[in-house]
């Protein structure tokens, strides 16, 4: 036991001393995140899903922490899930910028100058990238927006493998290997993937894509057999993926 908790030490040790920008978060900021996921201060609809949504596991995983300049792509407005974690965690010593659909990106956005975000976040977001431009322009704007060794953390709904990607993303799904190479191009570094946010019951294969599942539901209002399947599935599987800028 004693050498196991030395050796994890000694990684956490050596990935410091490569990359500042990535460390452990302190008991405080720990205690901080776990305080503000189950508070009272979101919905209890929001709360329900931290089961399928692991905020506390990914939010640790993408090593946030509270005196960092956190940008959120998309976040789905003032109400939007992640951010009602994130702009308290960060309000006092950091700096949560919410960009949204209403802004220019993937065109430069004022409110985040280049070379100057600690972190950019998108969860289950990226579906919707590729819905109109080119989706590499979107990772491309991601890269410059980071300081030198910052991190791009994503989560989203992770495809099948063997059914082609889909350059609309008519079901909602994403193949892991299309945001890899996308994020590749653009000069990212995969720093870490986790599968924190995986559910191998998904199947990849309703009507109405993952819009069938959970929350969405769709297309089972009138077919109970469907309602039940999904709703024992839950929400979709994810990869979880962190990247860093050289």
């Amino acid at each position: 036991m004693r050498k196991t908790v030395i050796s994890k030490f000694i990684v956490l040790t050596l990935i410091a001393l490569v990359n500042p920008a990535y460390a452990e978060l302190t008991e405080s900021e720990l205690t901080s995140l776990k305080t503000l996921i189950d508070s009272d201060h979101r919905s209890e609809k929001a709360r329900a899903r931290n089961k399928y949504r692991h905020p506390f596991e990914t939010l640790k995983f993408f090593d946030v922490k509270s005196n960092q300049t956190v940008v959120e792509i998309w976040p789905g407005g003032q109400g939007g899930w992640y951010r009602s974690i994130l702009e308290p965690y960060l309000a006092q010593s950091g700096n949560y910028i919410a960009v949204r659909s209403k802004d220019s990106f993937p065109k430069p956005v004022s409110k985040v100058p280049d070379n100057t975000a600690d972190r950019v976040l998108v969860f289950r977001a990226h579906g919707f990238m590729i819905y109109d431009k080119p989706a590499q322009q979107y990772f491309d704007a991601i890269y410059k927006m980071l300081k030198p060794g910052g991190f791009f953390g994503i989560v989203d709904h992770r495809g099948d493998e063997a059914v082609p990607q889909d350059p609309k993303g008519t079901s909602g799904y994403v193949n892991q290997s299309h945001v890899l190479m996308l994020a590749k191009n653009a000069g990212f570094k995969l720093h870490a993937s986790a599968e924190i946010n995986a559910n191998s019951a998904d199947t990849k294969d309703y009507p109405s894509g993952l819009y069938s599942l959970p929350p969405s539901l769709k297309g089972s209002f009138f077919d109970q057999e469907l309602r039940e399947k999904v709703l024992k599935i839950g929400e979709s599987d994810r990869m979880t993926l962190l990247f860093v800028k050289p």
